[in-house]
C-alpha cells in the first residue's frame, strides 16, 4: 500500500491527528475534556493506540486554564513520549482564558502574543502556526489573536532556530495566499509544508468559513505545491470535512477541541472519535499512518534522531525510544 498514491482514491496510508483539548472547551462542556497533564497524557495514549499518529496539544494550568506555559507542555510531552511514539505538536494559539489573555478594553481582550510564543519551547516536533489576525466572539466577549505579518515572520524564524515544523493553520482562503505563501517563498518552511484547515469556526471567528464541499475543495486547490493538508471540522462539520478529506486526498484532525459529541446528544471521548475515523479510513480503502510513516510524510526526522539533534527535545526524556531502541538492537 502506497504512502503517496498517484491517485487520491488508490490504498494509500493516512494521517489521523487527535486534538485532545484545546484552549477554549472546559470540562462543564464535556466531563471527558482531559485539562491535567497526566490526563492528556493518557488520552493520547489511547487515541494512539486507536490509529492517531499525530497529537495537536494545547496545555493547561493547575485551575484548568489556557497555559503555553514550557514547563506545562514539557511535562505533558515526557508523559506522552514515555508511553508511545506519537508524533507531538504543541500549540502556539494559546487559548481564550487565564494568564493567555490581556485586557485592551472593556469587553475585548488578546491572547498574548509573549505568552503564545513559550508554546515553541518545550521540545515540540512540530508547532502550530497561525499566520493570521482574527477575532473571536465568545460569552459577550471579543478577543483578539494578532498575528501580524511581522509577528508570524518572528514565529517561523523561532521554529527555524529550533529545529521545528510549523503547521499553518488556516481558516480562509487569504490565510493560505498571503503570510503562509509568503513566508514559505521566503525560506522559512522546507518542503513538505503541513497545512491544516479549520473549517466550520465561523460563528465564532470573524473571517473564518464554514464547511461546504466546494469550500474544501477550493482551499485545497490553493494550497501550496509540495504541502500535504489536514482538515479539521468544528462541531458538526467534524465528521464530514474529516472524510471529505480523506476523499480529496489528505489527512484529518479529531478530537474534543473541535467537538465535543459522538452523535447527537452523547458526549465524546477523544479515542472514540479517532476510532471511528480510524474505520471509515479503512471503509474506504485506506489504512491510518503510524507514527514513523506520519514523520516520513510531513518530512520530519525520526524520533530517534529528532530527540538525539534537538537541545530542546532533551527535557521530553524519550524513554519509549530508549526502550524500543534497546529492544531492537
Amino acid at each position: 500500500m502506497g504512502i503517496v498514491p498517484a491517485h487520491p482514491q488508490d490504498p494509500r496510508k493516512v494521517i489521523v491527528c487527535v486534538a485532545p483539548t484545546g484552549g477554549m472547551a472546559r470540562k462543564q462542556d464535556n466531563p471527558n475534556l482531559p485539562v491535567t497533564p497526566m490526563e492528556i497524557a493518557e488520552s493520547v495514549v489511547r487515541s494512539w493506540e486507536s490509529g492517531a499518529s499525530v497529537a495537536a496539544l494545547h496545555a493547561r494550568n493547575a485551575a484548568g486554564e489556557a497555559t503555553c506555559n514550557p514547563d506545562v507542555y514539557a511535562e505533558i510531552n515526557r508523559l506522552i513520549r514515555d508511553r508511545c511514539d506519537i508524533v507531538i505538536n504543541n500549540s502556539t494559539g494559546g487559548g481564550t482564558n487565564g494568564a493567555m489573555i490581556r485586557p485592551l478594553q472593556p469587553r475585548f481582550d488578546e491572547i498574548s502574543f509573549e505568552e503564545r510564543i513559550k508554546g515553541a519551547l518545550a521540545g515540540a516536533e512540530i508547532c502550530t502556526l497561525d499566520p493570521q489576525t482574527i477575532i473571536g466572539s465568545f460569552d459577550g466577549r471579543e478577543i483578539l489573536m494578532n498575528t501580524s505579518p511581522k509577528r508570524a515572520e518572528h514565529l517561523a524564524k523561532l521554529f527555524r532556530e529550533k529545529g521545528i515544523k510549523p503547521e499553518w493553520e488556516v481558516y480562509s482562503l487569504d490565510h493560505i495566499l498571503q503570510d503562509t505563501a509568503r513566508l514559505i517563498a521566503a525560506g522559512y518552511d522546507d518542503a513538505r509544508h503541513i497545512i491544516n484547515i479549520v473549517l466550520g469556526a465561523d460563528r465564532g471567528f470573524q473571517g473564518a468559513l464554514p464547511y461546504t464541499p466546494r469550500i474544501l475543495q477550493i482551499l485545497v486547490d490553493y494550497l501550496p505545491a509540495n504541502s500535504i493538508f489536514f482538515v479539521a471540522g468544528i462541531g458538526a462539520a467534524q465528521l464530514p470535512a474529516t472524510t471529505h478529506a480523506i476523499l480529496l486526498g489528505g489527512h484529518f484532525r479529531v478530537g474534543l477541541e473541535d467537538n465535543f459529541y459522538y452523535s447527537r446528544g452523547r458526549l465524546a471521548r477523544n479515542e472514540e472519535l479517532v476510532a471511528r475515523s480510524v474505520n471509515i479510513v479503512r471503509q474506504l480503502g485506506h489504512e491510518p499512518a503510524t507514527p514513523a510513516e506520519a514523520r516520513a510524510m510531513m518530512g520530519l526526522r525520526s524520533l530517534a534522531a529528532y530527540d538525539k539533534g534537538s537541545a530542546d527535545a532533551q527535557v521530553v526524556k524519550p524513554r519509549f525510544v530508549a526502550m524500543n531502541t534497546k529492544e531492537n538492537s
